[in-house]
């Protein structure tokens, strides 16, 4: 979960007043927050947000402002978001969205703020929140990266474009030499952490003024001058990059709405896009576009247990900083310009539920009482584990997330059927697992120091398409067996799945496997039962033990459970 340190002055500056330890501790619930410590010495706040979902939490505006809504019951106002019916004005401030950016890094937007001179304190602050939105939010600036420059040296309108990549030159930040695009990727410290995300492309994303000044080469680096923010400025550009506009428009209401909370008058800018957008080919930003959500009165009582009227879920949803009305049995929220996780009228019962207060809900205790007993499939899973135990396995427990590299590339396989998370946090935890093969592989590639053979298994959960279900997947219980020895084949995988089969009681047939990437073609073999394909085992392909970091041959078998228990 993400955490953030925020220094005392300006955490209980943007509070209204100051709180105990104690006094945090009770209320940062509210914000879906704990306290992770107080450095009293340095006089900086610990916090731990328990919400991935609420990106406008991770900074101390952010967190402030919801503590602050909560007792007081008051929400802010902010007059600088353009609506498509009501444009604000930009004063000349564009930036020009070039057509040679689609399909690299589609979309550049920004807004202006001035007003507030930053001091040592408020320009780590601002970084902080910067890089908490580019590297939890934006997926380390694969889908947001950000960039805070001097206005005041910028000649609108900014300019974004792809640009040839050896030709362009400019200063970075934290170098005194000019380098081109590539070699920031291989030379600058940020070029060789963020690079790969657009090195592969003919052309690089680039940012620059009117006047042909660079202000950055995002997502990677600011130019050193235009983009050298310091103590002392007052005026200031923020532009983000990214190929989904609905998450760039987020990340600018979110960080436009806590720097009007520090003090800054912030300063539309208008974006002129290359391509048709849900929003139209201009708009001017800071930009609302988060939709109104209902729930039904009824909706609220039986998911919370509580008869609340009308007007106590009016006044909950209030202490969340959330405009709403009732009407004919239905509230209607308006979503604040910061959030954009209202996405079921569950949402609304949540913020009523935390408004109204969860101290007040009287604990109940359960009135069905059941006796738990092991479901079949693990009664099932059990023989199973005990037969490979005596085998001489060693069950091994794996997560159920992981990243495209593991579960697809590493596979040489294809990710037709594999399940994506839609908005991950990390790219490390992308994919649902569609096999257990992987994750044995995984332990196996970090095993080469011990003796062998190396025998494990997992019983575990996979997920895979299927779009004759509800929602479009399909979960199923499935066995992986691995086994890595000098002299290891295709018979020992097939007398250890003729041993389980036995002591299973389960007659089966076997045939033949042509094409899969993960075996050694012609020493591979499909486990058939009652007419379905139920498995499949065989030698390991040397690609794919090449792929891991894994010398020594080994076998592979995969079952699924659900099918051989009927």
């Amino acid at each position: 979960m993400p955490k953030i340190e925020v220094p005392e002055n300006i955490f209980f500056s943007l509070l209204g007043k100051r709180m105990t330890d104690s006094e945090l501790v009770d209320i940062f619930p509210v914000a879906k927050a704990e306290l992770d410590g107080h450095d009293e010495e340095n006089h900086v706040i610990k916090i731990e947000l328990n919400d991935t979902n609420r990106p406008d939490l991770w900074s101390a505006a952010g967190v402030a402002r919801a503590l602050k809504c909560y007792e007081t019951g008051e929400i802010p106002y902010y007059d600088f978001f353009s609506t498509k019916d009501d444009e604000r004005d930009s004063e000349g401030r564009i930036v020009i969205d070039d057509e040679s950016a689609i399909g690299i890094r589609d979309y550049s937007i920004g807004f202006a703020a001035r007003g507030k001179t930053v001091d040592d304190e408020l320009l780590v602050n601002l970084i902080q929140s910067q890089e908490k939105l580019c590297t939890n939010f934006g997926r380390k600036r694969k889908t947001i990266a950000m960039g805070i420059y001097r206005s005041d040296l910028i000649k609108y309108p900014v300019h974004y474009a792809a640009v040839d990549p050896d030709n362009t030159r400019f200063v970075p930040l934290g170098m005194d030499k000019e380098l081109s695009l590539r070699e920031i990727c291989t030379e600058h410290p940020k070029g060789r952490e963020y690079g790969h995300i657009v090195s592969s492309f003919p052309k690089f994303p680039y940012l620059y003024d009117d006047n042909g000044d660079t202000l950055s080469f995002p997502p990677v680096i600011n130019s050193a001058r235009i983009g050298a923010v310091e103590v002392g400025d007052s005026d200031f550009f923020i532009e983000v990059s990214g190929p989904i506009l609905d998450d760039l428009l987020l990340a600018v209401s979110i960080l436009a709405c806590d720097m009007a909370d520090m003090g800054f008058e912030i300063l539309p800018v208008k974006a002129r896009f290359a391509k048709d957008t849900p929003y139209g080919r201009e708009i001017t930003v800071p930009y609302y576009f988060q939709k109104p959500m209902a729930a039904p009165v009824e909706l609220v009582h039986k998911k919370l247990g509580l008869e609340l009227s009308e007007a106590e879920c009016i006044e909950a949803l209030k202490k969340m900083g959330v405009y709403a009305i009732a009407e004919d049995g239905m509230i209607y929220a308006e979503v604040p310009e910061y959030r954009n996780d209202y996405l079921h009228a569950v949402d609304v019962v949540e913020d009523i539920m935390i408004g109204h207060g969860l101290s007040l809900f009287e604990p109940v205790m359960p009135a069905d009482f059941t006796i738990g007993r092991l479901s079949p499939v693990e009664e099932f899973s059990r023989k199973v584990k005990g037969i490979l135990v005596g085998l001489g396995f060693q069950e091994m427990m794996y997560n159920y997330l992981g990243s495209k590299k593991e579960y697809i590339d590493n596979m040489h396989i294809t990710a037709d059927d594999a399940v994506f998370i839609a908005n991950p946090m990390s790219e490390n935890y992308e994919v649902i697992r569609p096999s257990v093969l992987p994750c044995l592989l995984e332990s196996e590639s970090v095993s080469g120091h011990a003796v062998y053979p190396h025998n494990i298994f997992e019983i575990g959960k996979v997920t895979v398409k299927d779009p004759s279900d509800n929602s479009g997947t399909r979960t199923k219980d499935s066995l992986g067996i691995f086994s890595s020895n000098a002299a290891i084949g295709y018979n020992d995988a097939a007398s250890y799945i003729n041993t389980l089969m036995y002591y299973l009681n389960k007659e089966y047939t076997l045939s033949e496997v042509k094409d899969d990437p993960r075996f050694i073609p012609g020493r591979a073999a499909y486990i058939v039962y009652n007419g379905k394909i139920a498995g499949i085992f065989g030698e390991t392909h040397p690609q794919v033990l090449e792929s891991w970091g894994c010398s020594m041959p080994s076998i592979m078998a995969e079952i699924d459970l659900d099918i051989l228990m009927n």
